[in-house]
């Protein structure tokens, strides 16, 4: 099974007192990197979160956005600092006595000083936000990986279109290579009787033409074309992360035509590796997209 890297996945789960909404997308990544992005208070969460994704995607960046709202999500505590307002007091009571001066230090202002109060927030031991929580994690994962399916579907389907016309042409260089040395061989002929009428010396002509085939075989790189289109087939049909293994075979086949086209001196050949480059560009293209 082929699945893309690109998707997007969103979950709401509300109860009377809580609502929780869940989104996360996902894009191409050398590597499983998953980024929560939670309320502070609920960043212990963030662990849980994390395991629940990893069952349903295995390659790809993706980003969570988690939104909780409710009552009773945080508890809040007054905190005062005693012994600062001790000091405060003293100071201005000692202001008061230093330069003869009748201001009266009340209650609030005291309270009002800096740092005498602080209020602190707890978030309350809620299990059924935890469950609420896991349970939009665990629907927006699947929507997301129902839509990588969706996408890695298309692209097995182009990769596949890609694959046939590379196997076309490798079919039609097949079928032109043993006509390419008799070519050559003509050619060379041809040209030795226009610089020199007299009769060729068929030995020398014989030479030439075994270097040349040897030069120009490409019967080895076509095996090994072959044997990457059958491992790239067998790979496409795997249940598991197959992307990078791809990555690897694009570029053996990419090696492999490139050979071809530079040691057949054949027009129609020539034209076939086009072809062929052409297609493995497309490939490679998707391929970047797989998980």
């Amino acid at each position: 099974m082929v699945y893309s890297m690109t998707g997007f996945g969103r979950s709401t789960q509300k109860n009377e007192q809580l609502s929780i909404t869940v989104e996360m997308k996902s894009v191409n990544h050398r590597f499983c990197e998953i980024s929560v992005r939670i309320p502070r208070q609920w960043v212990t969460f963030e662990d849980k979160i994390k395991k629940v994704i990893l069952q349903h995607v295995k390659r790809g960046k993706v980003e969570v956005f988690v939104n909780i709202e409710g009552d009773g999500l945080v508890k809040r505590k007054l905190h005062i600092d005693w012994d600062l307002m001790k000091e405060y007091y003293n100071s201005l009571q000692r202001a008061n006595e230093q330069f003869s001066l009748r201001d009266q230090v009340t209650l609030s202002h005291l309270f009002q000083l800096e740092g005498v109060t602080e209020i602190i927030e707890e978030e309350t031991e809620n299990e059924e936000l935890e469950q609420l929580l896991l349970a939009a994690v665990k629907e927006a994962a699947e929507q997301l990986a129902s839509m990588r399916k969706q996408e890695g579907e298309a692209l097995l389907a182009d990769i596949q279109t890609q694959l046939s016309y590379i196997e076309k042409s490798v079919q039609a260089i097949e079928k032109q290579a043993p006509f390419v040395i008799e070519y050559y061989r003509e050619r060379l002929t041809k040209r030795i009787r226009e610089l020199n009428p007299l009769p060729a010396d068929e030995s020398r002509i014989l030479t030439e033409v075994a270097i040349f085939a040897e030069k120009s075989d490409i019967n080895e790189e076509l095996k090994r074309i072959r044997s990457h289109l059958q491992q790239v087939a067998a790979t496409l049909e795997k249940d598991e992360p197959i992307g990078r293994k791809l990555d690897f075979l694009v570029q053996e086949l990419n090696r492999e035509v490139n050979t071809i086209g530079a040691k057949a001196n054949d027009s129609l050949i020539a034209m076939q590796v086009v072809e062929m480059k052409s297609a493995l560009e497309k490939i490679k293209e998707q391929v970047q997209n797989i998980e």
